[in-house]
């Protein structure tokens, strides 16, 4: 149940400790920087230049209702990012952005075959990205904060570079790279396409997470848990597809669904992006307010910023004016997300009675 705290301020939820586990990279750019980028690296497609006009257009782009049509905006971000100095760039504003937010911790997620269209190498894309990640926590201790930050390599998922990526994300995982996923569109290209990645990932006891739930329903969860070993669900959300709800009020849980909770699978839900892509209708009817009701490992993330026009901020003042959450749900969602990073038990433990609980009973 939504706890008894007054109403709160954008303001203080924006000053509330935040974990981010699902941000796409590329999915959010300051829209002057998109422009800015353009004009640098000669990429001359983009539907505006002038930043106020490009951010509008990015959200009414992706407020489609089509997962397919909202991927086709990253052709722009993805277009300008194509050089070691975009690359850096765009990583350490994106550090700087979530930290301005009140993200404590984030897992930034991006799929780096997208990004050698001029040459680049794969290596070359990540060490780019690690040195962007590693600028912008320091410009963020320099002004005081503080903020860690982990990668996540994507695979796109309708591609046959998985085993590939994942080989790169084990080769990096101590420059900072902590996990794995795959991307992209789900139906007609189920995870279980990707069993060689999955099965060497176990094989180095490297960590993943695979997009599950969104576009496609129970099978794509089922098959990215019970063939691919998944240790988070990129999304999930349609997991409540396995959850009934009798006239008076009575939930049954199936197999699967029971199986997710009690194994306390994290669910990366992205509420606004969610609405978005038409995988559910409106914030009203998201079904992680029956999710968390039935203690389900719900977190909260923004997906792509830049599309979704939103911020952790954002996404919590939404939960609180729809829902009426307040500061006991967002630890409570916080520290879950916080239990499920791909960063070590003592560092996870460590922000969570450090950062997070002193953070949020300061703000009570």
């Amino acid at each position: 149940m939504p706890d008894e705290s007054p109403v709160l301020t954008s303001e203080t939820l924006r000053r509330a400790p935040k974990v981010l586990l699902h941000d796409h990279l590329d999915g959010g750019l300051r829209p002057a920087t998109v422009a800015e980028l353009a004009e640098a690296t000669g990429y001359a497609a983009l539907p505006t230049t002038d930043p106020a006009e490009l951010g509008s257009w990015f959200r009414r782009a992706a407020d489609s209702g089509s997962l397919v049509s909202y991927l086709e905006t990253f052709a722009h971000t993805c277009g300008v990012m194509q050089t070691e100095e975009a690359l850096v760039r765009v990583a350490a504003e994106a550090v700087e952005d979530l930290a301005a937010d009140g993200v404590v911790y984030a897992e930034v997620r991006y799929a780096p075959e997208l990004f050698v269209e001029r040459g680049l190498s794969l290596d070359a894309v990540v060490e780019a990205v690690q040195a962007g990640f590693t600028e912008g926590t320091r410009r963020v201790a320099a002004n005081g904060g503080s903020i860690r930050v982990g990668t996540l390599l994507c695979a796109m998922r309708q591609h046959a570079r998985a085993l590939e990526i994942a080989n790169l994300a084990v080769r990096y995982r101590d420059a900072g790279v902590v996990g794995f996923d795959i991307a992209g569109p789900e139906d007609g290209f189920p995870p279980t396409r990707n069993l060689d990645a999955f099965e060497y990932l176990r094989q180095n006891n490297a960590h993943f997470t695979i997009h599950a739930g969104e576009a496609f329903g129970l099978p794509s969860i089922w098959e990215a848990i019970q063939h691919c070993g998944a240790e988070r669900l990129g999304h999930g959300v349609r997991i409540v597809e396995d959850v009934k709800t009798d006239a008076d009020g009575t939930v049954h849980l199936g197999r699967l669904a029971a199986y997710v909770r009690d194994r306390r699978i994290p669910l990366e839900i992205c509420p606004t992006s969610n609405v978005q892509t038409g995988t559910v209708r409106s914030i009203a009817e998201h079904p992680l307010a029956l999710l968390k009701r039935l203690r389900f490992r719900v977190t909260v993330n923004t997906d792509n910023r830049l599309m979704s026009g939103c911020t952790m901020t954002s996404e919590f003042t939404t939960l609180h004016e729809t829902f009426g959450y307040g500061l006991d749900d967002f630890r409570w969602f916080t520290i879950n997300a916080m239990k499920s990073a791909f960063i070590d038990f003592d560092a996870r433990l460590a922000l969570i009675d450090d950062v997070i609980k002193p953070g949020y009973a300061a703000l009570s």
